[in-house]
């Protein structure tokens, strides 16, 4: 008997997205990585050579330990990204599974006399994700303790017979654990998980904790037109490695110190914007909403419109008031929001707070 799709995992059926946030925030939630996909990276020459194609440190890695990437055009540009692990025997690069043809291309055609080969694993792979401020103790009640696993990190370990993959994954509000398996042990470990107080969460719930977290999505706030640099993400640069693709345009915003424009949240007074508003100040388009929710948080009345995007420096640096369309006004806060930037008074623009 063939074992189950992913998608066909038998999980709880799954409350109101405001309850799956509230656990998320408060407590734990279980949900399915569908939409994440592996590269596997193999040859003599694996390190050295995908040291030289993405932003951080590859070099460096100890087996088990992982690091966040972009892969960048020869313009600097950002193509996509991945977070890579070192294994005795290989490199993982972990991303979205509909970057995984772009980047295929991408790196093959940089592979010309080395030893590298390129594989998409994803399909022998399945994944689980448990957050929350709860979700450690939660793993460790089912035999598979977190310890002193650190952000970014990969440990396998032996349950019910099976190899179980737990990765602690970026968690910059609440924590993120990961399990990778075969399906049949996702399946064993989806039923054991609900025999606990663990909600399942799907994609509305998850966009807004992405949200909340400040944490830029490819394709949705990071086009190809953006600068490493431009999107705050400093986790994913490494500034003493080495060359790579696109080092030179990095390095030389390094040395003149700043970009025209930075990654924001915003709290947003007035009616819900679409994304890719344009934000302005003093009658200039100055910035823009990449992405934007009406979020219902814990304690709160109403939902609270949240919104990620774009905004030119001299705005911050001015604390200029920040409008869009409609008459709102959007008020820079620090990533990752918080409890007190939604509760925050709104009549007029707060002091700018840089990501």
């Amino acid at each position: 008997m063939s074992s189950p799709a992913q998608s066909d995992i038998a999980v709880s059926p799954a409350p109101g997205s405001a309850t799956q946030l509230a656990a998320l925030l408060q407590g734990v939630g279980l949900s399915h990585l569908n939409q994440t996909g592996w590269i596997r990276v193999t040859g003599e020459d694996r390190v050295r050579w995908l040291n030289g194609m993405v932003t951080n440190a590859i070099h460096q890695l100890a087996p088990g330990e992982g690091t966040y990437n972009f892969l960048l055009s020869v313009q600097g540009r950002i193509q996509g990204d991945a977070t890579i692990f070192a294994r005795p025997d290989d490199l993982l690069m972990e991303t979205s599974s509909p970057q995984i043809p772009t980047l295929i291309t991408l790196l093959d055609r940089f592979i010309i006399m080395d030893d590298v080969k390129l594989a998409d694993i994803s399909s022998t792979r399945s994944g689980l994700q448990v957050a929350g401020p709860k979700a450690a103790s939660l793993l460790q009640q089912i035999g598979l303790p977190t310890g002193d696993l650190a952000p970014l990190t990969m440990r396998s370990l032996s349950w019910n017979n099976a190899e179980v993959d737990i990765l602690h994954a970026y968690s910059p509000l609440v924590p993120r654990y990961e399990l990778w398996a075969e399906e049949a042990t996702t399946t064993k470990l989806t039923s054991a998980l609900q025999t606990f107080d663990v909600t399942p969460c799907e994609d509305q719930s998850l966009e807004w904790l992405r949200i909340l977290e400040g944490t830029p999505q490819i394709g949705t706030d990071i086009r190809d037109r953006e600068l490493p640099q431009e999107t705050g993400q400093t986790r994913a640069l490494h500034f003493a490695k080495g060359c790579y693709l696109g080092q030179e345009i990095v390095e030389r915003i390094r040395s003149r110190g700043n970009v025209h424009r930075t990654f924001s949240g915003f709290r947003l007074d007035g009616d819900l914007p679409t994304a890719g508003t344009s934000l302005e100040a003093d009658g200039k388009q100055i910035g823009e909403l990449t992405s934007v929710a009406a979020i219902p948080l814990p304690g709160e009345a109403q939902a609270v419109p949240f919104g990620l995007g774009y905004i030119r420096r001299e705005a911050l640096d001015r604390g200029l008031p920040v409008l869009y369309a409609g008459g709102g006004i959007a008020h820079p806060v620090s990533l990752p929001f918080s409890q007190p930037a939604a509760s925050a008074p709104s009549v007029a623009s707060e002091p700018p707070e840089r990501v």
